[in-house]
């Protein structure tokens, strides 16, 4: 069996709504609405694995991220790393181990700083000297595809896949033991996209370093994953292996996910589910299952009670009233 490295318990997020005030789940006062973003989401994470997160835009992936890390302080719930429950304040102690990729190179790098110092500077969490980090650096942009001469450039000099190898090498200099990937690929053209894919999936293999991988592209996930997380409204709706959720998807908004990717070997059209309506509103979630005002298949018991997260097969978890297997 592998070791665990991650795992999160409940883990939610809420924001106050524009021009209301909230303090926390169990704050003495509270006023207005809330926007419940991550909402008792829980997963774990083995050693030199990847699990990615899927799901629409809005549905909560990048502030499950930002939660894990700590970049934004959750709301309530638990957060585990190697055993140890992360707290807040401990972050600057395990931050080195934590490291992230952001979705946008063009916005998450410094434009005033040159390529080098602004891989280096995450060494200075670690107190590295001079000359082990100057060393450090230019391994790390051979090992990330950038040549010496990128290392005095400025990121408005180089192009957006220079940029986001950039980002890469900023995010492993400290020999980290997880790194989440927000939407990595998102901003580049498909060429680029496959280059910075294998690049990640090369580095993994050399640095044995756990991925939580986000994307809304079903395919890359696939691809890039060893599990898969799909979310819907702020929680995880089923999980399972890559395999086990392309060929035997059990949530109706999984199948749905699916369906979306064109093909051009898709042979029964009729199994494809479109998706009604707009997502419901995160301030205000509708009762029972979120996903019900849109599914095809919803009951009444949907849209009373919230299913929860169950095992339905060897690792695989679904949280569905009416689970079905809509490859049969």
């Amino acid at each position: 069996m592998c070791a665990e490295l991650l795992r999160v318990e409940e883990l939610k997020k809420y924001f106050p709504a524009k021009g209301t005030l909230f303090y926390n789940e169990s704050g003495v006062r509270e006023t207005g609405h809330i926007v419940h973003a991550v909402d008792g989401v829980s997963f774990s994470l083995d050693i030199n694995s990847t699990l990615g997160v899927v799901g629409e835009s809005g549905c909560g992936k990048t502030t499950l991220a930002r939660a894990v890390l700590m970049l934004t302080k959750p709301t309530s719930g638990n957060v585990y790393f190697e055993g140890q429950q992360l707290s807040y304040r401990m972050m600057k102690q395990v931050r080195p181990e934590m490291q992230i990729v952001f979705q946008d190179p063009f916005s998450s790098l410094d434009p005033r700083m040159r390529a080098r110092d602004i891989v280096a500077e995450p060494l200075t969490v670690v107190s590295k000297q001079n000359v082990e980090a100057k060393k450090r650096v230019e391994t790390i942009f051979e090992q990330v595809g950038l040549s010496a001469e990128h290392l005095n450039k400025l990121p408005n000099e180089l192009s957006g896949g220079q940029r986001q190898r950039l980002a890469v090498g900023r995010a492993i200099v400290t020999r980290p033991k997880l790194v989440v990937l927000d939407e990595p690929t998102s901003a580049l053209d498909a060429s680029t996209q496959a280059q910075i894919l294998n690049l990640l999936t090369d580095l993994q293999d050399q640095y044995h370093m756990s991925y939580l991988f986000i994307s809304h592209n079903v395919n890359v996930v696939r691809h890039m994953s060893n599990r898969i997380a799909v979310m819907y409204m702020g929680k995880i709706v089923e999980t399972g292996t890559g395999e086990e959720l392309m060929t035997k998807p059990r949530h109706p908004y999984t199948c749905t996910l699916i369906s979306s990717v064109p093909t051009l070997n898709r042979q029964d059209p009729d199994k494809v589910i479109e998706i009604k309506g707009e997502t419901p509103s995160p301030i205000n979630p509708p009762p029972g299952c979120a996903y019900s005002p849109r599914c095809p298949f919803a009951t009444s018991v949907c849209r009373e009670t919230t299913p929860r997260l169950e095992e339905i097969g060897r690792g695989h978890y679904v949280a569905c009233h009416h689970p079905t297997n809509f490859n049969n």
